[in-house]
């Protein structure tokens, strides 16, 4: 985890700590609650912004140095081997990614095919993985980042790209809920780095969004997946009439 992650992360902890709201942050320095959202989303602070969230906590950066080194030592991804045990188990799958998810394990057996000493199994073998810990009556802790990501082209993100292939895209996107929009242009390379960037932010903000969503109940949360992609390529129809 970057020492930028830890200095945001332990600033979220203490304004939570003191009952700080964005909202309330926001009207004590001046800025909107979307724009307090934005500022911890992208982890975009200047040394003026930062002295004045300082000031509202009652802190100095020698106290917020300490406050972030005392977070525990958490994964932004899994190794290979890891992500291999657990794609090989269908149900440990999805255990992971819901308990990812912050779902209460109540919720997996009684909405999934799981039974509670499978959900349990499932638990200890993540446990054991070193994804999460398992504490008294099955509540966990997860012991991975808030930006952890499965390994690119790894066995997980393998499983669920093959999956987009034959299902998630098998769609009109026009339901509630849905978008699709395909945009072909021509960048220079320097605007082609500005998308990149601004791609994998909107991916870390939705990320982070489930974390402000997870203490809803059951019933008033769904199963959203956004998929990014971005790459120099034109089809291969058009390749085919390229000169040269």
């Amino acid at each position: 985890m970057s020492n930028v992650i830890r200095l945001v992360d332990a600033l979220k902890r203490q304004l939570k700590a003191r009952g700080i709201t964005y909202a309330v942050l926001g009207q004590k320095i001046g800025l909107s609650e979307p724009s307090i959202k934005r500022m911890f989303a992208a982890r975009n602070f200047t040394l003026d912004r930062l002295e004045q969230v300082l000031a509202v906590l009652e802190m100095d950066f020698a106290e917020l140095a300490q406050a972030s080194a005392d977070t525990p030592q958490l994964v932004s991804q899994l190794t290979y081997a890891q992500e291999k045990e657990i794609i090989s188990d269908t149900k440990l799958l999805v255990v992971a990614v819901l308990a990812l998810n912050q779902v209460p394990i109540e919720e997996v057996v009684a909405n999934y095919k799981i039974s509670a000493a499978e959900a349990t199994a499932c638990l200890l073998r993540l446990d054991k993985i070193g994804f999460l810990m398992l504490k008294p009556n099955n509540k966990v802790k997860l012991l991975v980042s808030r930006t952890f990501s499965w390994l690119p082209n790894g066995p997980i993100q393998g499983f669920f790209r093959d999956e987009a292939y034959s299902d998630y895209f098998d769609s009109r996107f026009d339901g509630h809920h849905e978008v699709q929009r395909l945009v072909s242009v021509m960048l220079s390379q320097q605007s082609t780095r500005l998308l990149l960037d601004r791609l994998k932010q909107v991916a870390d903000e939705f990320s982070l969004q489930h974390q402000d969503d997870a203490r809803l109940p059951w019933e008033q949360r769904r199963a959203v997946t956004i998929m990014l992609a971005a790459r120099p390529w034109i089809p291969k129809a058009f390749r085919a009439l390229l000169r040269g």
